[in-house]
């Protein structure tokens, strides 16, 4: 299959800045684009999409989420990180049965593909059901069957290691390589020293990449020094961890050579600001790691802390609430914002195909209605997409080649019916 998308405006990464081709022709064959330039291609191709009015642009990714957590969308409003987890989200947790994250994971999906993600990295349980929603929906997804350990004299034996790595062998590069499976260790608080440091030997065994919640509270960093004399970061690096490809979700309280740790093992950081908000978390240092030349990503976290999957509003957020928390509008660029939602998390998900529009690449795109009433005039693309741009803009989601939601319309998954099972599990859970 061979789609031609003509007279669109193409986001193209320039050397200092995106710039946009007006009135551009892109080319899609199998699963990769072929051509993109302001001239109409001479080779033939099997449909031929008027795009005018539409700008195209890289797909997405959401670089650190619990989807399944839409379950959950708005059960913990109002309370700080530790009192959100023990007194809401984990008792609720502990109920959930593998068919409400099934049917949720699907659900999850419909609201992805309709803001624009075409890849996302996950840590949440019952990995399984994701892949199977991940399958039928044509998504890209980093997967993992994530460690906890809270019983010191717990043997590796008797661990949640054994899972992970079997979940690893059977789904890692399926569905045609759209679903990779990371390893995971939710976080230092939630887990034993010589857990880790095993779990950590078995990922660098299976060349994998580790996926870690890492200095999310302040609360979380003084705990951890007052029970090891180390920080999170120093923690984790001790026990090998870092010796992975790493991502470190939030790490929005480093201390004292934290970042410069993070830096020296190419540690990439999720950012999240709507969850560090809504907790109250506060300001990852994100300028610091850019100046440092850390890699940083962008997600949503879950929705019972954000409380939506809509990487638009993370894009916005994140493009202005640095500036006014260091009185600085150059803090952070609109230009720097669109690199964590695309290109960077890529190379956290270690996909290197994908994440800008290049001839060659993967055919990951999405595309922006510019008839929205919001989006005009345009002077600068990065700020209207980064400040303007809602998650509803996007009208069309496309995964390796293939359109997956176009005008409202879902052309994998049946809409009415995983939204009347979810809504079904949701009743029967709460009443």
């Amino acid at each position: 299959m061979s789609i031609l998308f003509k007279h669109a405006k193409i986001l193209l990464r320039g050397e200092n800045d995106y710039e946009v081709l007006e009135d551009a022709y892109l080319g899609v064959k199998g699963r990769l684009i072929d051509h993109i330039g302001t001239e109409k291609p001479e080779k033939h191709y099997d449909e031929e999409k008027d795009y005018t009015d539409k700008l195209l642009m890289p797909g997405l990714i959401d670089a650190h989420s619990h989807i399944p957590m839409v379950f959950l969308r708005g059960i913990a409003d109002g309370l700080p990180l530790d009192k959100w987890l023990n007194e809401r989200v984990f008792p609720i947790e502990a109920k959930l049965t593998a068919e409400q994250i099934r049917v949720s994971s699907y659900y999850a999906i419909l609201e992805l593909l309709a803001c624009g993600v075409t890849s996302f990295t996950d840590m949440y349980f019952f990995p399984e059901e994701t892949a199977r929603a991940v399958r039928d929906s044509g998504i890209k997804a980093n997967l993992n069957k994530y460690i906890l350990c809270f019983d010191p004299d717990q043997t590796i034996e008797d661990s949640m290691i054994g899972s992970s790595v079997e979940f690893f062998d059977q789904y890692n590069n399926t569905c045609d390589g759209r679903l990779k499976v990371d390893f995971s260790i939710h976080a230092e608080y939630t887990n034993q020293s010589h857990i880790v440091k095993a779990y950590s030997q078995e990922c660098k065994k299976h060349d994998a990449i580790m996926h870690i919640h890492l200095s999310e509270s302040r609360s979380e960093v003084e705990k951890c020094i007052e029970k090891y004399h180390q920080t999170p970061v120093e923690w984790f690096e001790s026990l090998g961890t870092f010796e992975n490809p790493t991502c470190a979700a939030h790490v929005v309280w480093p201390m004292k050579d934290d970042l410069k740790i993070l830096k020296k093992h190419d540690v990439s950081v999720m950012h999240n600001p709507s969850s560090n908000l809504m907790i109250g978390s506060g300001f990852a240092p994100i300028r610091e790691m850019l100046d440092l030349g850390i890699n940083v990503g962008l997600g949503t976290d879950g929705t019972a802390s954000n409380n939506n999957l809509n990487m638009l509003e993370e894009m916005h957020l994140a493009s202005i609430v640095h500036n006014g928390y260091h009185l600085d509008a150059t803090n952070i660029l609109s230009c720097q914002v669109i690199d964590m939602a695309t290109r960077n998390g890529a190379k956290l998900q270690g996909r290197p195909d994908t994440g800008s529009l290049e001839t060659g690449k993967c055919a990951d795109i999405i595309a922006l209605d510019l008839n929205k009433i919001h989006l005009y005039p345009v002077f600068e693309y990065p700020s209207i997409i980064t400040k303007s741009a809602q998650g509803s803009d996007v009208c069309m989601t496309m995964v390796d080649g293939r359109i997956l939601y176009e005008n409202g319309n879902y052309l994998t998954l049946d809409k009415e019916k995983i939204i009347q099972e979810f809504k079904k599990a949701v009743k029967d859970f709460y009443g």
